[in-house]
């Protein structure tokens, strides 16, 4: 075991933050990838607990920018909320101080440390399983999105540059095509094949942006429905990791959204006559999505939702392969194909919505005039 992993040290580290009380308990939280996160259990008559997550610095390297990123966000969020709710830390993350008034703590050996208010009887899912359950999904991004379209997007930092550019993710295909560094491109033609006959048809979100057509936002860039809290009821509560939240364009949120979805099958499915489309999820989630998002959204970009559902699978094709041509030196595998299946995974999903291209916009305006 780690140092970092001991009660004292934590303990140490936790009381470099203004938190209520003493910390009495210290649990490992959650199943994250990228950041080390324990709920700390406090003596306070207030009933509060805590998350301390150590910020993955190597991934998030302008620990600054990331951490006023939220601040500007949720203080922000809370401001709108007020006019609505009554307990707005209830609906939004709360970033706890240091006792000397910094948005995070860096330790000695140069680890970054932040605390938020852990939101008690809340629940989450890590898949859809229901109509009711994607609804809630598409209604907590849209609201999430539209109580954000009043705050300036440039006053937020890109986190991670050029995350949803799908020029930069071709031409990082194009540098692993060339290199051939593991002598696997002759082996992929077929696929490349399919890429690249694609590439203009994908351009269409960023050819709207840089004409000046698509207004810049403030995006969530990670909506995956386990980023969404529930209240006991399967109410939305409240939308967090916001580690990736950043200026960025609607048609992305919506289309990654709906590829976790839509997708019957695992993203890494080998049988690619199990990835079909749900199509009852994703109009659900349009639904629930444009209940909130009609309000702020202009036609242009109602108009780029369905070209962000092709997009985002299709991006992703791009990364599982560009990394699979470069020896897997970015995702984890378990085999020596993983990523070479997970983008036939993802490009098969990109087939069947585009043989769903006429259908799903229609489902799209469908749950737009029903709002």
């Amino acid at each position: 075991m780690s140092l970092v992993s001991t009660e004292e040290t934590i303990k140490v580290i936790a009381n470099q933050f203004d938190v209520e009380g003493e910390v009495v308990d210290i649990r490992r939280f959650g199943s994250g990838h990228i950041n080390d996160t324990y709920k700390l259990t406090v003596s306070s008559p207030k009933d509060i607990s805590y998350l301390l997550q150590k910020i993955n610095h190597h991934i998030f390297t302008d620990v600054d920018g990331l951490m006023n990123n939220i601040s500007l966000v949720t203080n922000h969020l809370k401001t709108v909320l007020k006019e609505t709710v009554a307990d707005v830390d209830r609906h939004t993350l709360t970033i706890v101080p240091t006792k000397e008034n910094r948005l995070y703590h860096v330790t000695s050996d140069g680890e970054y440390w932040r605390i938020f208010i852990l939101l008690d009887g809340t629940k989450s899912y890590d898949i859809v399983e229901t109509a009711k359950q994607a609804y809630s999904g598409g209604l907590a991004f849209g609201k999430f999105q539209k109580q954000l379209a009043t705050l300036d997007a440039t006053k937020l930092v890109e986190i991670l540059p050029n995350f949803h550019n799908i020029d930069f993710r071709l031409n990082n295909l194009r540098k692993a095509i060339s290199q051939d560094s593991v002598g696997r491109v002759g082996a992929v033609k077929d696929i490349l094949t399919y890429i690249f006959e694609r590439e203009d048809k994908m351009r269409r979100v960023i050819r709207l942006a840089d004409s000046g057509q698509l207004p810049l936002r403030i995006t969530h860039n990670d909506t995956k429905f386990n980023n969404v809290l529930l209240d006991q009821d399967d109410n939305v509560q409240c939308v967090i990791d916001l580690d990736t939240v950043m200026p960025g364009y609607v048609a992305y949120d919506f289309g990654d959204a709906i590829r976790t979805i839509i997708n019957a099958a695992a993203e890494d499915e080998q049988d690619l006559d199990k990835v079909v489309l749900n199509v009852p999820l994703f109009q659900a989630y349009a639904e629930g999505y444009l209940s909130e998002a009609k309000d702020f959204l202009i036609p242009t970009e109602i108009d780029s939702l369905m070209y962000g559902v092709l997009l985002l699978p299709y991006m992703q094709a791009v990364r599982f392969l560009t990394d699979y041509l470069e020896g897997d030196v970015y995702y984890k595998i378990h085999y020596p194909e993983h990523n070479l299946v997970r983008t036939k995974a993802q490009l098969k999903l990109v087939q069947e919505l585009e043989n769903y291209e006429e259908i799903l916009p229609n489902i799209l305006s469908k749950s737009l005039v029903g709002q």
